[in-house]
């Protein structure tokens, strides 16, 4: 490469265009900078510059909104600074600072190190940013396995927890096969889009861009399918869709209940912008809808299925929002199915995507609250008397459980009802009707929750060997305004949906 070529490159990369990610990777630093300088006794301040990072890098992003950037295709085609990589940008930087105030009630019942913690979800945090804004299959893998590395780390950061240690070491194995194929999809479309014989190969068959013209003027490729079949197994390991759902019970139930909250949120959506780019209308593989729409939609059925149903038999709480969540991603898969048809499928899942992470941070933060030492134990009839002992917290889970089931007026039925507004524009009725037994058969299981925790009432064992509820932790002042925000968001998203509504004609 002549130095021409080199300072063409170099003249490319818009450093600005990525400003947010830089900052939390700096903060990230700063946090073990100060660890090793302050005192002992001052490291408590450490997790508050943690939350103050992801608060203010949040707020200059919604500040630079309409950056000079947006819209622009950057370091040579591996980025592109678009609206959807903005939204998703806040929605990781939200998901990141509720998770950070979920680790501050956790983590005071366990004597583990917290820095590290906070080092390694705001590295996850900026790898989902970058992953969002990726046009280039180097750069989705690079994203993505460095998210996932992360996410390993924090599955298993109680150590001293057998549970926590299980999780992280199934959450290896699965993900290292799902990495897998993954690279090997990649590894086939680069090497079939490369052939010379065949029509549109091109050297740079790794940018969206240039894939998407070898993809659509060979239609009926074998290897290119393969391709684009094995990548998509890998991506629907991240979104826990079937038949890649296998990991998500235990794994939920094992990791620290802010892992499970961020695994359960950031993590899914790290996954569905990845879909989004790839199987989105202006996606590479948008020529092979023949192939990409009938396997999304068949994925879409057997999860919204198997989620729901599996989730009828939990006790364990973790497990059954784990399921639970499956079950969203069946429905989420179905905007995605939709995308290329719908006018408003994609902003449908923008909506779906937020109004998810309100109601599910409302729950796990309850969740938080309740949860004793061992985070692994959390049960149904935990919750027994829950209204009568803090009115507060059982009506911010009754919020955001029936925003989950898509009660009206609550945003999840919102959420709910564009995205089947979608569907039935892409002409897929029958999978309305599958979505409707889901929705039907979530009800009872979240209701059974919810019923818990207002009409049964708990009583001590008589046994001393008999189980015993876990100590309560009061709701800190912050806590409780978060938890009222996130319930009154719910509700308020219901109602009017104000400049989200605008997400609905985004294409």
């Amino acid at each position: 490469m002549n130095l021409e070529a080199v300072k063409f490159a170099a003249a490319d990369n818009l450093w600005s265009a990525i400003a947010p990610e830089l900052i939390l990777g700096c903060m990230a630093l700063l946090l073990l900078v100060l660890e090793i300088v302050l005192p002992k006794r001052h490291h408590g301040l450490i997790p508050d510059v943690a939350t103050a990072g992801v608060l203010g890098t949040l707020l200059g992003l919604i500040w630079n909104w309409n950056s000079a950037t947006l819209g622009a295709e950057t370091f040579n085609g591996l980025l592109q600074h678009s609206v959807g990589g903005q939204l998703m940008r806040a929605f990781f930087l939200l998901s990141a600072l509720l998770t950070c105030g979920l680790a501050r009630v956790s983590m005071a019942r366990r004597p583990f190190p917290r820095v590290e913690f906070y080092h390694v979800l705001l590295i996850v945090t900026a790898a989902m940013m970058l992953l969002a804004q990726s046009t280039h299959l180097l750069m989705l893998f690079v994203a993505l396995e460095t998210l996932t590395i992360g996410l390993y780390i924090l599955v298993s950061y109680y150590r001293t927890s057998t549970a926590s240690l299980e999780a992280g070491l199934k959450y290896l194995v699965m993900g290292a096969l799902s990495s897998g194929l993954l690279l090997f999809g990649i590894v086939l479309l680069y090497g079939v889009a490369g052939n010379p014989t065949l029509p549109a190969h091109t050297e740079n068959s790794m940018q969206y861009a240039e894939l998407a013209q070898f993809l659509v003027a060979n239609q009926n490729s074998f290897l290119a399918a393969l391709g684009i079949v094995l990548v998509l197994a890998g991506v629907a390991f991240k979104i826990a869709a079937f038949p890649f759902q296998i990991w998500v019970p235990d794994v939920y139930q094992g990791a620290p209940t802010p892992v499970t909250a961020f695994l359960a949120v950031a993590s899914k959506g790290a996954g569905f912008a990845l879909l989004l780019g790839l199987c989105g209308p202006n996606g590479p593989f948008a020529s092979y809808s023949w192939l990409v729409t009938p396997i999304l939609t068949a994925m879409a059925a057997a999860t919204i299925l198997f989620g729901n149903i599996a989730a009828l038999t939990q006790h364990n709480v973790k497990r059954l929002i784990g399921l639970s969540g499956v079950a969203h991603a069946g429905f989420l898969l179905l905007g995605v199915a939709a995308s290329r048809t719908s006018p408003m499928a994609i902003g449908a899942i923008y909506f779906y995507l937020f109004a998810y992470l309100i109601a599910s941070f409302a729950v796990f933060g309850v969740m938080t609250h309740l949860a004793g030492a061992d985070d692994a134990d959390q049960e149904l009839d935990h919750y027994a008397g829950l209204a009568k002992e803090s009115p507060f917290l059982a009506t911010v889970l009754a919020v955001g459980l029936g925003s989950l089931a898509g009660i009206p007026p609550l945003a999840g039925f919102m959420g709910k009802l564009f995205i089947f507004i979608s569907a039935y524009q892409s002409g897929a009725r029958w999978l309305l009707a599958i979505a409707a037994v889901g929705v039907v058969i979530s009800i009872y299981y979240y209701f059974g929750w919810i019923k818990a925790a207002f009409f049964e009432t708990w009583s001590p064992p008589v046994d001393a060997a008999g189980p015993i509820r876990p100590v309560r932790t009061p709701v800190g002042f912050f806590a409780g305004l978060t938890l009222g925000v996130l319930a009154l968001a719910s509700v308020a998203l219901g109602f009017y949906q104000g400049p989200f509504g605008d997400w609905l004609t985004m294409r």
